[in-house]
């Protein structure tokens, strides 16, 4: 049954017309409200995960839990259907088990926290915040396992539970949470600063309320869904075809040795609604990389996308929600049943988005962007120094963003646009390691018209032993190139000891014993390239070159020679080209994959001489004992 929600004012709020300049006045202060629950939070908290890197989503939703502003969707409506408790004034609910929210929260990481907003004894809005936390305990430092085969290994889980009650915090729960992760000091001051952030949007709302009165508020936030609903109406019907386009991709590995696993989606519409079916992606994996992805969640994958493609200045919300139907299979990797380990979900989740733009793209392949999106890589790195202090360090790295029909991809950037980078002073500071390399990777972006963007080299030296974890993908298949554009270099790590001897890791390890004076060469993905790369203008491929993004051989992918002065020899580049032309098929797929999954098989092994993952065999999951 659905939550029990305490008001002591039941009067109906009154339908009154909000004017244009008013609704303004309010869609931006609701927007500003968002940005400053950002800023208390990242000036506040004390983990680099939040801190620096900025791994946490706002969100202000109207009195129905329909988020008005933020970035994750309508997680709450489900959370009030779903919750078998009582909702009054002072309260705020936490949770970090996907399972209790159908996937708001991914992993148990992400600690969730929301909380209605009251005036005069009536829910006007909720606010909610979640946050990446360095640790929430289990079986290895940083609380993401790849080897994981349940979630119960993974760390604490949280199911919905009041954690402040009418205002007061639970202390006991509180302590109970603390006790539990490896970084207490860390987890205290970034879910204060959750808190804080709330209690921010709460003081914002009723300002707003306060100068336009409750009624107005009420009816604006109603007006910002009703005209979100309409931009994405028109834009659904202008790019999402009734006939069906269909894509596949693949998660390279699940870190116990098996893959890839396939992820499978078509796209079409049916009057004004989009589907988005993903019926034919693999079985749940054995393993953590499984990911519980909400419905809303990819909903708002996908209004961003379009927003941002035609219009960044609509406003993201959830008043289009009704308008888009995604059908996942249940048991499969991107629907597990529980308890599925869940905690390497990030692999998962970058490459969604580059199956998205594969999908919508295929009707409109000038509009169509190459693959980049592809990952979130983590390292972490824990032990203990010299004088006994334990450190724990949780960073995500970054990649190279795909070539676009505006232009190259940006090198070295974020999956997600508001992420930032752990300052290098910021890392040598407080942890025992020194960063002797952070460089663009050159000619490691897919060649093309437009460049895909260069992944990352950032080369660790190990001031402490201690131990490392890896999570990354995209080791196997390449980020792929469209419209006759090339694919994207492919990740690699390597651990380099002090005499000289080295390994190559796998993209996926725990565990992994390092020494002092050893060297971590951490290298990510490079973006696909998007058209001909035989049409680039050779001197911007000069301009590469000079700039230390291609060498003079990566020149000679896009047909350009190079004289030692890094100058075009214009005669021997048309030579090179027209050979090239004349050379390679007259009609160029419109994905360029590089090579079948067996042909990438010998190469990686080839490549690296690390053992290339064998066909998954899938477990047999019975739903009650799953339940």
């Amino acid at each position: 049954m659905p939550a029990k929600i305490i008001q002591t004012n039941d009067k109906p709020f009154a339908a009154v017309a909000v004017d244009s300049i008013t609704l303004d006045i309010v869609e931006n202060a609701l927007r500003n409200a968002r940005a400053e629950m950002d800023a208390v939070l990242f000036r506040t908290a004390m983990s680099p995960g939040i801190r620096e890197q900025h791994d946490a989503f706002p969100m202000i939703a109207n009195q129905e839990g329909k988020m008005i502003v933020g970035q994750f969707g309508s997680f709450i409506y489900g959370f009030i259907e779903g919750y078998e408790g009582t909702i009054e004034e002072g309260d705020i609910f936490l949770t970090n088990d996907p399972y209790s929210c159908n996937g708001a929260v991914s992993h148990l990481n992400d600690w969730l926290t929301m909380m209605p907003i009251y005036h005069e004894g009536q829910i006007v809005s909720w606010a909610a915040m979640f946050g990446h936390m360095t640790d929430i305990g289990g079986k290895v430092p940083g609380s993401l396992p790849t080897d994981a085969a349940q979630i119960f290994e993974e760390g604490l889980q949280i199911p919905p539970v009041k954690i402040f009650r009418k205002g007061e915090l639970n202390q006991e729960l509180h302590a109970l949470l603390l006790r539990n992760c490896r970084m207490p000091h860390w987890n205290r001051a970034d879910f204060d600063a959750i808190v804080a952030a709330l209690r921010l949007a709460e003081r914002r709302v009723h300002e707003i309320i306060a100068r336009f009165g409750v009624d107005g508020y009420i009816a604006a936030m109603g007006d910002m869904l009703d005209r979100n609903r309409r931009a994405m109406s028109a834009i659904i019907q202008m790019v999402i075809p009734e006939k069906k386009q269909s894509f596949e991709d693949y998660i390279d590995d699940d870190g116990v040795g098996m893959g890839p696993y396939r992820i499978a989606c078509t796209m079409w519409r049916e009057g004004d609604k989009a589907i988005f079916d993903f019926s034919g992606t693999d079985p749940q994996s054995v393993s953590s990389i499984n990911f519980l992805l909400n419905e809303e969640m990819f909903k708002m994958f996908f209004g961003a996308f379009l927003i941002n493609l035609f219009d960044p200045q609509i406003l993201f919300n959830d008043g289009f929600y009704e308008l888009v139907d995604v059908r996942i299979p249940e048991g499969c990797i991107l629907k597990p049943r529980r308890p599925a380990a869940l905690s390497c979900r990030t692999h998962l989740l970058g490459r969604i988005f580059d199956i998205m733009g594969a999908v919508l793209g295929q009707g409109a392949p000038d509009a169509l962007n190459a693959a980049g999106f592809s990952d979130s890589p983590h390292l972490m790195y824990s032990g203990y120094t010299d004088s006994g202090e334990w450190y724990q360090l949780f960073q995500i790295g970054f990649g190279g963003i795909p070539g676009r029909p505006v232009g190259d991809g940006p090198d070295g950037h974020s999956l997600w646009p508001a992420f930032t980078n752990v300052p290098n002073e910021f890392l040598e500071s407080y942890f025992p390691l020194r960063i002797v390399e952070y460089a663009s990777i050159a000619d490691s972006g897919g060649p093309g018209l437009h460049r895909g963007g260069n992944g990352v080299r950032t080369v660790y030296e190990f001031l402490a032993d201690g131990e490392i974890s890896i999570h990354d993908d995209r080791w196997l298949t390449y980020p792929w190139g469209v419209n006759s554009g090339q694919p994207g270099g492919r990740s690699s790590k390597r651990l380099v000891r002090p005499d000289g001897s080295g390994e190559w890791l796998p993209s996926k390890c725990d565990r992994i014993k390092v020494k002092t004076g050893d060297l971590l060469y951490y290298d990510t993905w490079g973006g696909g390239g998007w058209g001909d790369p035989l049409a680039r203008p050779s001197d911007l491929v000069a301009l590469d070159c000079r700039r230390g993004l291609i060498t003079r051989d990566g020149a000679r992918r896009y047909g350009v020679v190079l004289r030692d002065n890094l100058s075009v020899d214009t005669a021997a580049t048309d030579a090179l080209r027209g050979r090239m032309a004349a050379e390679r098929p007259a009609v160029a797929p419109l994905f360029n994959r590089g090579g079948s999954i067996d042909e990438l098989r010998a190469r990686c092994l080839a490549e690296t001489h690390l053992e290339p993952p064998r066909p998954p065999t899938f477990a047999k999951w019975m739903g009650k004992a799953a339940a």
